[in-house]
């Protein structure tokens, strides 16, 4: 959740209506990363209530896209951090300096 209250789901759910998309048009152009396919409206709605979280950074970024939300909001939102950062914390000194920075900036 970040500051403001807000969840990943009442992000997805706000900016869904922002576009006039319903559920089942928005989870049909979610793709699956594997196997391909979309998503089901279910899933979506479970998602929007806070029941279940994105299975995947490729989930987060088809969210972005779609609905044109920055993609480092929706991960942040959805506490995860992005793929192209992951390989980027095994020195635990460099992991607490740079959340000490987004802290910071956070606070601001």
């Amino acid at each position: 959740m970040s500051a403001d209250g807000v969840t990943f789901g009442q992000a997805i759910s706000k900016a869904r209506k922002a576009i006039g998309f319903s559920q089942k048009e928005l989870a049909a152009r979610v793709m699956k990363e594997e196997a391909g396919g979309s998503i089901s409206p279910q899933y979506l709605n479970d998602i929007e209530h806070d029941r279940r979280s994105p299975s995947s950074g490729h989930l987060i970024r088809q969210f972005s896209g779609i609905l044109n939300i920055p993609q480092d909001y929706l991960f942040a939102l959805a506490g995860r951090l992005p793929d192209d950062l992951r390989p980027n914390t095994t020195d635990p000194d460099k992991v607490v300096k740079a959340f000490a920075v987004l802290r910071r900036t956070l606070k601001e």
